[in-house]
């Protein structure tokens, strides 16, 4: 019995080879590729395989060159396997006869797949418009697929690109797999490009720090579609448009994200070679982030163009790709003699965007200076003069990254380095040429094996017996896989997949570099609801805190929505979060370290003074302010408290933890929807409890009971004694604090009853009055009587700076 089951199982076998060899309707093989090919009606596109290696082909359409070798570099305008090339024996494409068409490796396995299926007979039709099309065999027949629905990193006249689809540029000019940049649609309905480098990703285009209308765009067309016609416009439905110079002639026309970052149009006489550029995107071509890699700025040469260069006192990390950028050849430490041991030397009309550790308006420069060398990330600061608000602006950089020099930019940087000679650029990578901003442009062989097929008899048998089984153990595995992860895996792509494209800067950690930092986790700062929070020290030994999600359900949502957050915020209230991990189940967040800890320990450590409880205060009401009216995105914390204000050396707040946020919508702000109360127990307005609609006036009230801790010393809940202390029970901070005004007509009197003893008599009781007036009027139970945080700002502020 065992032998006949091994002999049919056996003839199964060739059974499904033999069917899988002949099933096709037509097949393309590699090597035959510039005669199997595919050419439209009017001779414009071409598709088939395309050399884009040694020994390294992808199925592609390319503008029909008049010759034919088509290593002479054809203009692409689309790839199914850019970044799995096939090998150049064996390899076929075949429409087989369940209406699928597949792309296979080698005899081996199949790289690339339409994913269709039909019985009726079909037929692969090549447009003159550059359109490859799966179609029924008739004149009108209906199409399964179309490669427009699929653009690569470029888009053809009457091609629709919709929020669905991205462009992704290439690597090099010459060498085609998945660049870095990328034209999105985001969130907000905002045609963009973004850098996804291997370590940060950001939007540079348009500015991300412009309201919308600002950049000339529009949120409000939540169709998501941009198109290039045939006379040479190109106009997207957030209202950006591009008129090319030649508009209103009929031309070859392409838009293609250049590997450069930058979109550009390009257009030409029909039987020409030479494209023309007819437009572009991005104007400032310096401006584009990435191009030259941390720790160096890409400037304007004349005669050359753009050329990245080294920072004084760094070196290039690869002398192939500027990408990778520069790293320092030296080492600072960080102790009581950091001063003696660095310097600052200056860098005129550079500029490098974002990572600031934090800014410091109408600073001297003596005291930017100092305020960075306290600070052991600190590694430089922008210091320049702002015109239309007529003060100096300080900025200490963790971060020096997509720099540029332009004469155009009035600002300086100042590098931190050590005590020495004077450094310089390195003249000699000038006078050499290697400035140029490009990839790696190397064109390395696959090494992909394959059999020559000269085997015959026994040899040949035992190949594709060898070969049958191999397929059939994939084919169970993969559909073992699918059934399995191929659910989850798309519900976390939908929730991440512009999540992580939206963060603007954020480092992506590795799940082992984070747990070497924290030494295994094992020095626990704080604990929430959402996670568990640790010191961490990172390898170039910048102090950090790291947040560890829970690894259920609730704590991945919590990432979702604090990575989302944080990426659209930048005030200097907020926490700073230099970067995240998002592997496997694994989901942490690392922030900057506050050396205070949160405003709850120096609360309970009586290490706060009165001025430095109101600087708190206000700083506080800053933030809420900024994120409640002021930002592109209006958002709800839900979860201000003690816990989630942390302070820093000069005692300025941070608030952090956007873990149970809401974004509220533009047009909607005073009615958003809760799927479930959030929040902490005696921070929670009246709204949450008694189901009742929920707007920003909820973080007002919060933002009153951590006032009123502030000024009273006392937690949000209370024990209050009863009779002669043998009984107690709790009581919110907030009905504590009502009782005594009740009972108390004078303001005066009142606030000297509720004061924090630990204060003494040192602090100012006019500020202390209108402080205890505005944590009042905050915590209001009804709603539409608390002040909204820009009014509690503009209160407090007129007290600010009183001696």
């Amino acid at each position: 019995m065992m032998r006949m089951a091994s002999l049919s199982i056996f003839f199964t076998i060739l059974i499904l080879l033999f069917h899988f060899q002949h099933s096709s309707s037509f097949s393309f093989s590699v090597e035959n590729f510039e005669q199997d090919i595919i050419v439209s009606p009017k001779g414009t596109f071409t598709a088939g395989f395309y050399p884009v290696g040694e020994n390294a082909y992808s199925f592609a359409i390319w503008f029909t060159q008049k010759y034919k070798n088509l290593t002479n570099a054809a203009t692409i305008v689309w790839m199914a396997n850019r970044d799995q090339p096939v090998n150049g024996k064996r390899s076929t494409l075949s429409l087989l006869k369940t209406g699928n068409v597949i792309l296979t490796d080698a005899d081996y396995f199949i790289v690339w797949s339409t994913n269709t299926n039909s019985s009726k007979p079909l037929d692969l039709f090549l447009y003159d418009t550059g359109n490859l099309v799966l179609r029924e065999h008739t004149t009108n027949g209906f199409i399964l697929w179309q490669s427009f629905d699929y653009p690569t990193d470029t888009l053809l006249p009457e091609q629709s690109f919709t929020r669905y689809v991205n462009l992704v540029s290439s690597k090099s000019d010459n060498k085609y797999s998945s660049g870095y940049y990328k034209l999105i649609f985001d969130n907000d309905n905002v045609l963009r490009l973004l850098y996804d480098g291997p370590q940060v990703s950001s939007i540079y285009w348009p500015y991300p720090w412009l309201v919308s209308w600002d950049a000339g765009r529009s949120t409000y067309n939540s169709s998501r579609e941009a198109k290039l016609d045939v006379w040479g416009n190109f106009s997207s439905s957030d209202d950006f448009t591009l008129t090319t110079s030649d508009y209103g002639t009929i031309l070859q026309r392409r838009l293609t994200l250049d590997s450069d970052g930058n979109v550009r149009a390009y257009s030409r006489k029909h039987g020409h070679e030479k494209w023309l550029i007819s437009g572009q995107f991005h104007q400032q071509l310096i401006k584009i982030h990435g191009i030259c890699g941390p720790n160096s700025i890409c400037i304007t040469n004349p005669r050359t163009g753009r050329k990245c260069l080294c920072i004084p006192g760094y070196r290039r990390i690869d002398i192939q790709d500027w990408s990778q950028g520069c790293k320092p050849n030296f080492q600072l430490s960080c102790n009581n003699k950091t001063k003696l041991e660095t310097r600052f030397q200056r860098l005129h009309h550079v500029h490098f965007y974002g990572y600031d550790y934090d800014y410091r308006a109408n600073y001297t420069y003596k005291q930017c200076k100092h305020y960075c060398m306290r600070m052991c990330q600190c590694i430089a600061f922008e210091y320049r003069f702002v015109k239309d608000q007529e003060m100096p602006y300080c900025y200490p950089k963790s971060q020096l990254q997509n720099g540029f020099s332009s004469p155009n930019f009035e600002g300086s940087i100042f590098l931190r380095l050590p005590k020495g000679k004077q450094v310089f650029f390195n003249e000699n990578d000038i006078k050499n040429g290697s400035l140029v901003c490009s990839r790696n442009n190397e064109v390395k062989q696959l090494r992909r094996p394959y059999i020559e097929g000269k085997e015959n008899g026994p040899m040949k048998f035992m190949f594709w017996f060898t070969i049958g089984l191999g397929l059939i153990e994939a084919l169970c595995f993969f559909m073992i896989w699918c059934f399995l992860f191929k659910n989850r895996k798309h519900s976390v792509r939908d929730n991440q997949g512009y999540v992580f494209a939206g963060a603007i800067g954020f480092r992506k950690f590795t799940y082992s570099e984070l747990k070497q930092a924290t030494k295994c986790f094992s020095q626990e700062i704080g604990k929430g609801a959402g996670g568990t929070v640790y010191k961490g020290l990172l390898s170039n030994n910048r102090v950090v805190a790291i947040k560890r999600l829970h690894e259920a359900n609730k704590g991945e949502r919590e990432f979702l929505a604090e990575i989302s957050i944080i990426g659209r915020l930048n005030h200097m209230n907020l926490i700073g979060m230099w970067g995240y991990c998002a592997e496997g189940k694994h989901r942490l967040l690392v922030f900057e370290y506050m050396e205070k800890g949160s405003l709850a320990d120096t609360l309970s450590s009586n290490a706060l003074d009165w001025a430095k409880r109101y600087q708190i205060a206000v700083g506080t009401a800053k933030c809420l302010a900024y994120i409640h009216e002021e930002c592109l995105e209006w958002i709800l914390h839900c979860d201000i408290k003690p816990q989630n204000i942390l302070i820093d050396s000069d005692y300025q707040p941070k608030v952090a933890d956007f873990g149970l946020s809401k974004l509220l919508q533009r047009n909607n702000r005073d009615n958003s929807s809760f799927s479930r109360m959030r929040g902490t127990r005696g921070y929670m307005a009246p709204e949450w409890i008694f189901n009742l609609p929920i707007t920003s006036k909820v973080d007002v009230y919060s933002y009153g009971v951590v006032v009123l801790e502030m000024i009273t010393g006392k937690s949000a809940m209370i024990s209050i004694q009863i009779t002669d202390g043998e009984e107690s029970h709790n009581e919110s901070l907030v009905t504590w604090v009502r009782e005594k005004r009740r009972k108390v007509s004078d303001m005066r009197s009142f606030v000297e009853h509720i004061l924090d003893p630990t204060l003494g008599s040192n602090y100012d009781m006019v500020k202390l009055e209108t402080l205890a007036a505005v944590a009042l009027d905050c915590v209001e139970e009804e709603k539409h009587m608390r002040p909204n945080m820009s009014q509690v700002v503009e209160r407090l502020q007129i007290h600010e700076h009183d001696s």
